[in-house]
C-alpha cells in the first residue's frame, strides 16, 4: 500500500508554517487588542509575548516531531502517550470541529473580501467562500506537488503585500501621541488582549503533520519551527509598529478595519482593491496550508479505525490522502452553510473551534512529561531546553486559553464541545487485532 514519501523540503515547510500563521488575523486583531492595553509600549510588548509563547510551544513540538516523525502529527503523539482512545477522540474533534471549523472561518474571510472585489449579490460572500474552498481542494486533490507550489506562490504574494504595508506605514509621518484612559490595563483586560493575539499566532502547530513527509526531519523540523516563528513574530511586531505610526493607539481603537483604513490613508483611494487582493491572497494561502495538513489527521484516523478505513488510503498518483481531503472539505462546506445563519460566520467558527483546540493542545504539551517519565533514557535528536519549566509554561497557557474560550465565546463554544462528545461512541470500536 502506498505510504507518505519524504518529498517536502525546508522551503516547503517554512512556506506552510508562515502561510498558515501569517494570515488574516493581523488585519483584524490589532484594533481589538488596542482596546485592552493602556499604552503603546504595552501594546507592542504583548505582541512580543505572543511570539514568545508560540516559540515555547514550538520547542515542545520540535522534540515530539523529531523523536516521533509521522504524517499523523498530533494524532500520532497522543496515541503513543495516552493510547488509541484519546487519539481517536482527537481525530474526531479535529475532523469535525478544529480543522474543519478553521477552514470554514478562513473561507468566510476570503468570501468577504472577494465579494467586495466581485459582488455576487446578497449571498455573495458565502458563494465566494464555497468557490475558494472548492478551488483549493481541487488543487490539493491533484497532488502534493501542486498544493505545495500553490502555497509558496500565495505566500510570496502575501508577504510582498505586507512588506508594502510596512514600508508605507513606517514612511508616513507619525500620528500625534495621545493620552487616553480608554483601557485600564488590568490583568483581566490584558488577558483578553492575549486571547486575540494568540488567535493571530495560531496554526504554527500544524507543521507537526509534515514530519512524516519532510526530508531529513531531525534537522529540518527544528529549522522550520524556529525560523518560521521568529519570522512571523518579527513581521507581526513591525506591522503593529507601522499601525501605531500611522494611527496611534486611539486611532487603532477607533478603526473597525485597520488594514483597509491604513492602505487607504497610505496609498489613496484605490487602496481598497489592493488591500482586498492582499487579504484574499493571505486567506487562500492559509486555506491551502490548513487543508493540506488537516487531511493528514484524517489519514491517521482511518489507519486506526476499520470503520473509517477509506480515510487511511494514500493515493499513489497524487502523493496525498485523496479520500481524506474530500471528506474534510465536504464537512467544511457544511460548516460554511451553517455559518451563513450566524451574524458573523468568521466569529461563529472561531467560537466553535477554540475550546476544543486548546484542550487537545494541552494534552499534546503534557505528552512530553509522559514520554520523559516512560522512557527517560531514550535518545532524541532534540530536547526541550529548561525542562520541565518550558512545557509547564506551555501547558499553563493552553489551560488558560481553554478557560478564556469557554468564558467569552458563548454558545458557539458549547456547540463545539457537544460535537466533540458526539464522537465518544467511536471509542467503543475495535481494531482488527482486537485492541479496544
Amino acid at each position: 500500500m502506498p505510504t507518505p514519501a519524504r518529498s517536502l523540503t525546508l522551503v516547503d515547510g517554512l512556506a506552510m508554517l508562515i502561510g498558515i500563521v501569517l494570515g488574516i488575523g493581523i488585519f483584524k486583531a490589532p484594533s481589538l487588542v488596542a482596546l485592552f492595553v493602556p499604552n503603546e509600549t504595552m501594546f507592542i510588548a504583548l505582541w512580543l509575548l505572543g511570539g514568545v509563547i508560540a516559540f515555547i510551544g514550538a520547542l515542545c513540538y520540535i522534540e515530539l516531531c523529531t523523536a516521533y516523525p509521522n504524517a499523523g502529527g498530533e494524532y500520532h503523539f497522543l496515541r503513543l502517550a495516552y493510547g488509541r482512545r484519546v487519539a481517536v477522540l482527537f481525530g474526531w474533534a479535529r475532523g469535525t470541529v478544529i480543522q474543519t471549523g478553521a477552514i470554514a472561518a478562513v473561507a468566510f474571510v476570503y468570501g468577504d473580501y472577494a465579494n467586495a472585489l466581485l459582488p455576487l449579490g446578497k449571498y455573495g460572500s458565502p458563494i465566494h467562500a464555497v468557490i475558494g474552498l472548492l478551488v483549493i481542494t481541487a488543487i490539493n486533490l491533484i497532488g502534493t506537488f501542486q498544493s505545495r507550489k500553490t502555497q509558496i506562490i500565495c505566500e510570496a504574494l502575501t508577504i510582498t503585500g505586507m512588506l508594502a504595508v510596512i514600508a508605507g506605514g513606517l514612511l508616513t509621518p507619525s500620528a500625534a501621541p495621545t493620552a487616553s484612559a480608554a483601557a485600564s490595563g488590568s490583568g483581566g483586560s490584558l488577558g483578553l488582549a492575549m486571547v486575540f493575539i494568540m488567535l493571530t499566532y495560531g496554526g504554527w502547530n500544524e507543521v507537526a503533520y509534515l514530519s512524516g513527509e519532510m526530508n531529513d526531519p531531525r534537522r529540518n523540523m527544528v529549522r522550520v519551527f524556529v525560523i518560521g516563528i521568529i519570522a512571523v513574530t518579527a513581521l507581526y511586531v513591525v506591522v503593529n509598529i507601522a499601525y501605531l505610526n500611522v494611527f496611534g493607539l486611539d486611532g487603532l481603537r477607533a478603526s473597525k478595519a485597520i488594514g483597509e483604513d491604513m492602505m487607504r490613508r497610505v496609498f489613496g483611494g484605490w487602496s481598497a482593491v489592493v488591500f482586498g487582493l492582499i487579504v484574499c491572497g493571505a486567506a487562500l494561502s492559509t486555506l491551502n496550508g490548513t487543508i493540506f495538513t488537516g487531511a493528514r489527521s484524517y489519514y491517521a484516523l482511518g489507519r486506526d479505525l476499520p470503520v473509517l478505513g477509506k480515510l487511511g488510503v494514500w493515493s499513489e498518483r497524487g502523493g496525498n490522502p485523496f479520500n481524506a481531503i474530500v471528506i474534510q472539505s465536504a464537512i467544511s462546506l457544511v460548516l460554511i452553510l451553517f455559518g451563513m445563519l450566524a451574524r458573523d460566520g468568521f466569529e461563529a467558527m472561531i467560537a466553535y473551534t477554540a475550546p476544543v483546540f486548546w484542550f487537545f493542545l494541552l494534552l499534546v504539551g503534557a505528552s512530553l512529561f509522559v514520554f520523559r517519565w516512560r522512557d527517560p533514557q531514550r535518545e532524541v535528536p532534540f530536547r526541550v531546553p529548561l525542562y520541565p519549566v518550558t512545557p509547564l509554561v506551555f501547558c499553563a497557557t493552553c489551560a488558560w486559553m481553554m478557560y478564556s474560550s469557554l468564558a467569552y465565546a458563548g454558545i458557539g463554544s458549547i456547540l463545539g464541545v457537544v460535537v466533540l462528545l458526539l464522537g465518544v461512541p467511536l471509542l467503543l470500536t475495535r481494531q482488527p487485532d482486537g485492541e479496544s
